[in-house]
């Protein structure tokens, strides 16, 4: 049995709210039960410097969780005057995840910023990052087609990401926190639209896992990315 009654296929409840910020280009809240992000994309009409003249543009993303955004109280990392190796790790992540449905060449000399803040974790904030963040993209892109700023839609496929893992040895989809620290076997999977791979991050937290095991979780994945891509369809 889960901590929270679901079946082993169940996803938490998803919502997207999305232009709940004035300002960006993009911005959407994602709720995947109790873990809550804010991501919102922001256009610059420049590339980074190490794209100058190649006709390529660049998305790319920052991650941060806010203070009482868990139990306890996390110092702000601005106040320890650097981003710990696990928020380098996860926006990078991000960023890596949003890239590889986007056409470079399409979306032209200009970079687009996601940013995810988590307002309330409860597990899976770096999956809830990727999917709310596509949304942000979504949005940004959007606009910029709108203005004709770019002449083909630079998005080629929806991007989503969810958690499984082994908890109490049977296979689970969309960890909450509560399963997560007790998971023998944890993995992120980060799929396109169309089903296609973009990264997998598996690890025997506990427990080793088999071959066998390790297909389950996909099949899990693949059922869990097709309901986060229905979400993030109705929420543009």
């Amino acid at each position: 049995m889960r901590p929270s009654g679901r079946k082993l296929d169940a996803m938490r409840a998803i919502s997207i709210e999305t232009g709940v910020t004035k300002h960006a280009e993009g911005s959407c809240l994602i709720r995947c039960g109790d873990t809550h992000v804010l991501c919102t994309a922001t256009v610059e009409d420049k590339a980074p410097s190490f794209l100058k003249g190649t006709g390529l543009g660049w998305v790319t993303a920052e991650y941060g969780m806010l203070p009482r955004a868990t139990n306890t109280r996390n110092r702000r990392e601005a106040a320890a005057g650097k981003q710990s190796g696990r928020t380098q790790e996860i926006q990078r992540l991000i960023g890596r995840a949003l890239r590889a449905g986007v056409d470079r060449v399409a979306l032209g000399e200009r970079q687009i910023v996601v940013d995810c803040d988590v307002i309330q974790a409860d597990g899976g904030t770096r999956c809830a990052s990727i999917t709310g963040g596509w949304v942000a993209l979504r949005l940004a892109v959007n606009k910029l087609i709108k203005a004709g700023a770019v002449i083909s839609d630079p998005l080629v496929d929806h991007v989503a990401a969810v958690s499984c893992g082994i908890y109490a040895g049977q296979p689970v989809l969309d960890l909450d926190y509560a399963e997560d620290s007790e998971a023998g076997t944890d993995g992120n999977f980060i799929l396109t639209g169309r089903g296609r791979l973009i990264e997998v991050q598996m690890s025997a937290e506990g427990a080793t896992f088999s071959r066998d095991e390790m297909g389950k979780l996909l099949d899990l994945a693949e059922s869990g990315i097709a309901t986060l891509v229905e979400a993030q369809r109705a929420a543009i």
